[in-house]
């Protein structure tokens, strides 16, 4: 059995989300690539046993993480049985539905039938009664919005999930899920974005919802699917993601200008003191419209990458000018 530390959490500074009680750690872990079955279990053991030792208590699935789809909740179903039993009510774990997951009609989008169905096998492979957050992954214009959020109802309603979240939804269609849940009496307690300095389209106005109706905010890709590691200033290593079949980073993405800005960007870290992938991270924590950032490591060396970005999340207003000539 692992020992965690006892003082894991004086390690970070907890933020509230959004208009609620519930308090996220600045950085959350997200299992989306590098904990399925096609990975060394072991490896992924070891990253989330370390998170969670660092103070670490938001894990982040969806129904179709692996690969394979669904193995990745099965990976933390195993560590959560075998190492983690005695602190489920310590954790914060979400997971989501909205992609395809399953063949035939009822195996993808925003229907009751497809989220309800998903959930209960979520439950299923994960081995707990409920998770704390259970997010609608996309926007679906082929069902009725009423439809899903009376989905997302009924699962608060049945016990299966304590909060309702959605992810990578525009500003109006927020704007509308808030209105829809109005009429349960239930809160969007938290919007998951894509959000990096080279993507930065939520600002304004998905921001601005956000901030207006007190949603909490945790983004992904933060490191823009690996480009802002520095891994490509010099090309494609045959290790990275780009390179792997399964990787979701394709080697189309990688353009000259996104090289260009990758490399001032870069110059910007070392000035600081930082990686780029540190740099990256605190950017996004120093708006005080983020809750939490979630990142994905495929190696432990990785995660204290990662974890050592909060040691500076202070930006001086030149270097924001700097970055915002480079990203804007």
């Amino acid at each position: 059995m692992y020992l965690f530390d006892e003082n894991r959490y004086n390690k970070l500074e907890y933020r509230k989300c959004g208009n609620s009680g519930l308090y996220l750690p600045p950085i959350s872990l997200g299992l989306w690539h590098n904990f399925g079955g096609y990975d060394v279990f072991e490896q992924g053991r070891e990253i989330i046993l370390k998170a969670f030792d660092s103070g670490i208590t938001h894990f982040d699935l969806a129904n179709n993480y692996g690969p394979p789809p669904g193995s990745a909740e099965e990976t933390f179903g195993k560590i959560l049985k075998n190492d983690l039993r005695n602190h489920r009510d310590e954790l914060i774990i979400s997971t989501k539905a909205g992609w395809r997951m399953w063949p035939g009609p009822y195996g993808d989008g925003g229907s009751k039938k497809y989220l309800i169905a998903s959930l209960d096998q979520s439950l299923r492979r994960l081995g707990v009664d409920y998770v704390d957050i259970f997010y609608s992954h996309r926007f679906d214009g082929n069902t009725p919005l009423d439809e899903t959020i009376e989905a997302l109802y009924a699962i608060v309603h049945q016990g299966k999930a304590l909060y309702v979240g959605i992810s990578s939804y525009s500003d109006e269609q927020t704007k509308q899920v808030v209105n829809i849940l109005k009429k349960y009496k239930i809160k969007l307690l938290v919007h998951q974005p894509s959000y990096s300095l080279l993507n930065r389209g939520i600002e304004n106005r998905l921001v601005n919802v956000l901030q207006q109706y007190k949603i909490g905010c945790v983004t992904f890709s933060p490191l823009a699917q690996g480009l802002l590691t520095g891994k490509y200033l010099n090309g494609i290593p045959k290790d990275s993601r780009a390179a792997n079949p399964y990787g979701y980073l394709k080697k189309e993405a990688i353009t000259e200008d996104k090289l260009e800005k990758v490399k001032k960007l870069n110059e910007i870290a070392k000035n600081r003191g930082q990686t780029l992938a540190q740099m990256s991270i605190a950017w996004i924590l120093s708006h005080d419209f983020v809750t939490s950032v979630l990142v994905g490591c495929r190696t432990l060396e990785q995660f204290n990458e990662n974890l050592d970005s909060l040691k500076n999340i202070n930006f001086t207003k030149e270097e924001l000018n700097l970055i915002d000539e480079i990203t804007k």
